[in-house]
C-alpha cells in the first residue's frame, strides 16, 4: 500500500510539472490555460517523434485537432447551412432563415490554422459563423482553402482570393441577396494574413466587379521579415503560439527546406535583395511605446549575399502584407484589427495598424492586455474561456455598427 501511494505522488508531482508553467498575473483561468496548453505540447511532442521515425509529416499528426473539432453542415431555426464550391473552392456558407426588409451584409470569413491547419468545419468556426449570421443578418462564406504541406503558397492565397472575386460578381450578390456595399473580408490569425493580402490585392483586380467595404483581422500574421519583435521576444514560450511553432508555420507554408526553418529560427534569413523591405517591419519605427517597452530593435541578419531564388516567396505582399509601400495602404477599406498581449504576432498587428492610420486609412485596433493567440477558438466545453466570448462579441459589435 505504502508504494502504491508513493507511485501515486510521484505521478501526480510528474504531471503537475510538466501541466505546470508559469503565466503572467493578467491572463484570466490560468490554470484551465496550462491544462490546454499540456494537450498540445503533448500532441507537438507526438507529432515531432512521429516525424522522426518516419511515421507522418509533423503537421499531418497536428491535424488530428482538426478532424477532432469537425461538425456537419446541420442547419438550425436561425440559419441555413449548406457545403458547396465557389468557382471549384469548398466553401460553408450560413444564410440567415428570418427574412427581413432589403439586402443584407457578407462576411467571406478565412479560419486561422497556420495555413497547416484548420477548416471551416470545426465546430468554433461554425458557431461563430452562426452567431455572425444570426446578429448580423448576414451572409457568412467560410473558406475551405487548401493547406500544407501538401499545397504550398500561393495555393492558399489564391483559393481565398478565388472565392472572393466569384462572390463579388454582380449576379452572385443577388442570389444571396447580399447589399454589394456591404460585404467585409475577415479572418483569424493565418486567415488574418490571407485576408489581408487579399484585401490589398483584390484592389488592383480590374476584373473584380465589386469592392470590400472593411476588413476585420483578429491576431493577424503579416510579416516574415522580423522574428525578433518585442512580442516574439516577451511571448517565445507561451501557451498555444509558442515561437517555434509560428516560424515551423511560416516554413512549411513556404516549402520543406529545412535550412529555411533553422534561417528564420535565427531571424538571419533575409538577403540583400530583401534588406530594403525591413523598413516596412521595423518596430522601432512602426510600433507603439507601450508595446516597444525595453527591447532594443536589431535589424534582421543576413545569412546569405545571394537572392533568395531558393523561396522567392518569403517576402511577397501577398504571403506578408505588411511588407508593402504606404501607396498600396492609402486604397485599403476601413479596417479593424485585433491584438492580444501575450501573442507573438501581437506587434504584426500593431505595426499593421500604425502604418495604415499614417497613410490615412480609418482603423480601430482593439487591443487585450488580458489575452492570448487563439483565444476566439476556445469557446465550447470544457474548453471556454470568458476572454474568447468577449472578443467574439467585441467583434460582432463592431462589424454590426461598421458593415
Amino acid at each position: 500500500m505504502g508504494n502504491k501511494l508513493v507511485v501515486f505522488a510521484l505521478v501526480n508531482a510528474l504531471l503537475a510539472y510538466y501541466i505546470y508553467i508559469p503565466l503572467p498575473e493578467a491572463l484570466g483561468e490560468r490554470w484551465k490555460l496550462m491544462l490546454v496548453d499540456a494537450c498540445f505540447r503533448s500532441l507537438e511532442h507526438l507529432a515531432e517523434l512521429s516525424e522522426l521515425v518516419g511515421f507522418k509529416h509533423y503537421m499531418e499528426m497536428m491535424m488530428v485537432l482538426t478532424t477532432a473539432e469537425s461538425v456537419g453542415p446541420s442547419s438550425d431555426e436561425n440559419v441555413n447551412v449548406m457545403d458547396t464550391t465557389f468557382n471549384q473552392v469548398p466553401v460553408r456558407v450560413y444564410e440567415p432563415k428570418i427574412l427581413l426588409p432589403g439586402l443584407r451584409r457578407a462576411v467571406i470569413y478565412i479560419h486561422g490554422g497556420g495555413w497547416c491547419l484548420g477548416s471551416a468545419k470545426m465546430k468554433p468556426y461554425d458557431l461563430l459563423s452562426r452567431k455572425s449570421a444570426t446578429e448580423l443578418n448576414a451572409v457568412i462564406i467560410s473558406v475551405e482553402y487548401r493547406l500544407a504541406p501538401e499545397h504550398r503558397f500561393p495555393d492558399q492565397f489564391n483559393d481565398v482570393y478565388t472565392v472572393v472575386k466569384y462572390f463579388l460578381q454582380q449576379d452572385v450578390l443577388v442570389q444571396y441577396s447580399v447589399d454589394p456595399a456591404r460585404v467585409a473580408v475577415s479572418g483569424d490569425s493565418a486567415g488574418g494574413n490571407l485576408a489581408a493580402a487579399v484585401a490589398q490585392q483584390i484592389r488592383e483586380d480590374r476584373d473584380v466587379q465589386g469592392e470590400i467595404k472593411v476588413q476585420a483581422l483578429i491576431y493577424p500574421a503579416l510579416q516574415t521579415i522580423d522574428f525578433n519583435t518585442p512580442s516574439y521576444q516577451q511571448n517565445e514560450n507561451m501557451p498555444i503560439l509558442p515561437k517555434t511553432l509560428m516560424v515551423r508555420f511560416w516554413s512549411e507554408y513556404f516549402g520543406c527546406d529545412k535550412s529555411l526553418l533553422k534561417m528564420m529560427m535565427a531571424n538571419s534569413h533575409s538577403t540583400r535583395e530583401s534588406k530594403g523591405l525591413s523598413n516596412f517591419a521595423n518596430w522601432s519605427a512602426h510600433l507603439p511605446e507601450e508595446f516597444r517597452k525595453d527591447y532594443k530593435y536589431v535589424p534582421p541578419g543576413i545569412e546569405s549575399p545571394e537572392p533568395s531564388g531558393n523561396v522567392p516567396a518569403v517576402f511577397d505582399p501577398r504571403a506578408a502584407p505588411l511588407l508593402v509601400g504606404d501607396e498600396k495602404l492609402q486604397a485599403l477599406p476601413h479596417t479593424y484589427i485585433v491584438t492580444c498581449e501575450y501573442d507573438v504576432l501581437r506587434d504584426d498587428g500593431a505595426m499593421y495598424a500604425r502604418r495604415l492610420q499614417a497613410a490615412g486609412v480609418q482603423v480601430t485596433h482593439e487591443h487585450y492586455e488580458d489575452s492570448f493567440h487563439g483565444a476566439i477558438m476556445f469557446i465550447t466545453w470544457p474548453t471556454d474561456f470568458a476572454i474568447g466570448q468577449k472578443m467574439i462579441s467585441h467583434y460582432i459589435e463592431w462589424l454590426q455598427k461598421n458593415l
